[in-house]
């Protein structure tokens, strides 16, 4: 009961002084707001990253021409990566479920009549179709025979498909990559977006023979991609595989490696790294907002309380003790943080769906920040409003009244 009285005392005394209360609540309300919309943006954007290296594949390990540390899109123009090097791969290392070569170019013309677009074409064996997971929505895939025979056919993306025949079956028509003439014989699954953020769906699918000796005119190719079947396994075999291409490469310390390799957890582990660094970056921002804030609160409690002197001499004439003073404050503290988280809180909420139907940024809506920003308020409100409830309850009854 007596807690409820002090409480109820602490509402009377804050809801006397509207505007000032809403200012010790400001830096809450802002602090938990963007709190609850840097979280939410944060698991949103490491949401859509993690659907983007599924699409790059759970139980792969990916070989790219030319060096670098982070993962990146293939290099065209780096003549490190040979076909030799997937044969050595291949007989060298076991484990490997299964084996594709490919090599790229992007924004190469095609054309079908008078439509015209660009696309990525990939020149790749018949194994793409299963080291990728995706086979073909209509017609047929690139096969061994189309290999062996240097055959001029080749497999649409939807997007491209879509862009030169619109709603028309493009299955036995012809389209011109460059100069080279091909026949249509298939049409991929829609895949989406890649994992660097580009559409999947805008290509041209063409053999590996006919794409290194009749279009692009090069022995060289620019990824090898490997399916494990043991997962678990995946560090090791990346690593023997990097350092038999070191040994074909005759590459030593401290000369640096001239191609990548790339495991499906390194490349998730690379994600969240950049998802989560921005996040905690985004999340100090909050909390200094928060101690701006609790510093604000605390300064007006400390003014209440020069202004509240004869109404707390009162109160302890009438038999209140130092404790029911100081409890009294402190709820009046804590009531201001957790109403600011509250209304925060909503204002966050509020925010964030308006970003992603205003802008179509991902965002994820979750009861992590709520949790966060209550745990938060408390501590402002207990940290920053002690010291004006310990300078009221020392306040003597008789100097107070005077």
């Amino acid at each position: 009961m007596r807690i409820m009285r002090i409480a109820k005392e602490g509402a009377r005394a804050l809801a006397a002084h509207r505007l000032r209360t809403f200012l010790m609540m400001a830096g809450t309300i802002i602090g938990i707001a963007a709190l609850t919309v840097i979280m939410a943006v944060g698991k949103g954007t490491e949401k859509k990253v993690m659907k983007r290296v599924n699409a790059f594949g759970t139980h792969v390990i990916m070989i790219t021409a030319g060096g670098g540390k982070g993962f990146s899109p293939p290099q065209e123009g780096v003549t490190t990566l040979r076909p030799d090097d997937a044969e050595a791969i291949r007989a060298q290392v076991p484990g490997m479920e299964l084996l594709n070569v490919f090599a790229m170019k992007r924004g190469l013309p095609v054309k079908a009549g008078a439509s015209q677009t660009q696309a990525v074409v990939t020149a790749t064996d018949q194994n793409w179709h299963e080291a990728w997971d995706w086979p073909v929505a209509d017609g047929e895939p690139i096969t061994d025979e189309d290999q062996a025979t240097m055959a001029r056919v080749c497999v649409l993306g939807t997007t491209t498909a879509k862009e030169l025949f619109g709603d028309q079956n493009p299955i036995g028509e012809y389209v011109q990559v460059g100069n080279v003439r091909f026949r249509v014989k298939g049409v991929l699954q829609t895949r989406g977006v890649s994992p660097h953020g580009g559409d999947f769906d805008s290509r041209v699918m063409i053999p590996l023979s006919t794409g290194l000796r009749r279009l692009f005119n090069q022995d060289h190719i620019t990824n090898i991609r490997l399916k494990v079947g043991d997962s678990s396994r995946l560090t090791q075999l990346g690593e023997e595989v990097r350092q038999l291409l070191r040994r074909r490469h005759t590459i030593t310390p401290p000369k640096e490696d001239d191609f990548s390799v790339f495991t499906a957890a390194e490349v998730a582990k690379e994600a969240r790294g950049i998802s989560r660094t921005l996040t905690y970056l985004l999340s100090a921002l909050a909390g200094l907002s928060l101690l701006v804030g609790g510093i604000v609160l605390m300064n007006i409690l400390l003014i209440s309380v020069g202004e509240r002197i004869k109404e707390i001499g009162l109160r302890r004439a009438m038999g209140a003790t130092r404790r029911d003073v100081f409890m009294q404050f402190v709820t009046e503290s804590l009531a201001v943080t957790i109403s600011g988280m509250v209304l925060g809180s909503v204002l966050g909420w509020a925010v964030s769906i308006t970003l992603a139907r205003v802008t179509q940024f991902p965002v994820v809506i979750s009861w992590e920040p709520f949790a966060l920003s209550l745990a938060f308020a408390m501590v402002v409100g207990v940290f920053f409003g002690v010291q004006p409830a310990r300078r009221a309850a020392r306040l003597k009854p008789v100097e107070a009244l005077r």
